[in-house]
């Protein structure tokens, strides 16, 4: 058994997220384990790239309203307590309101090649502000 009492507080990097994003990591795979989770927390207007995950990804939001949205154009609204999951390979991103703070515990299963995450281009301000205006 290992005690993890806290872990420090990361600034998410400006190459992957819009915005302010902070990451607090609650786990980080050590082999044979391929669980990645982190508690992300977005500053109003803040979200992060589009990307996809290998084998999926699933986030639970913890506080404040935030969006995901996918290439199809379809963008879900989450808030406290939700539980939203992101099927393998699907381009998405996801973040804060325009005027709300969102935090959320991101579960990521590796593919043993890391997270399986494939970042890509950053999320526009014309898409972000279709979003905010098609659900809020």
């Amino acid at each position: 058994m290992e005690h993890i009492t806290s872990t420090p507080t990361m600034k998410a990097p400006a190459e992957r997220f819009t915005g302010d994003v902070y990451l607090n990591m609650i786990a980080t795979p050590t082999e044979p384990a391929r669980l990645a989770a982190g508690l992300m927390r977005f500053t109003p207007g803040a979200r992060t790239n589009w990307h996809s995950h290998a084998l999926g990804q699933v986030l639970y939001i913890t506080d404040g309203v935030g969006l995901v949205g996918t290439r199809d154009g379809n963008v879900v609204r989450v808030s406290a307590g939700e539980t939203l999951a992101c099927p393998p390979g699907e381009e998405h991103w996801h973040g804060a309101t325009g005027t709300t703070l969102m935090a959320h515990i991101a579960l990521v299963v590796g593919d043993g090649n890391g997270d399986g995450t494939t970042w890509l281009e950053p999320v526009t301000d014309e898409q972000y502000a279709s979003a905010v205006a098609d659900v809020g």
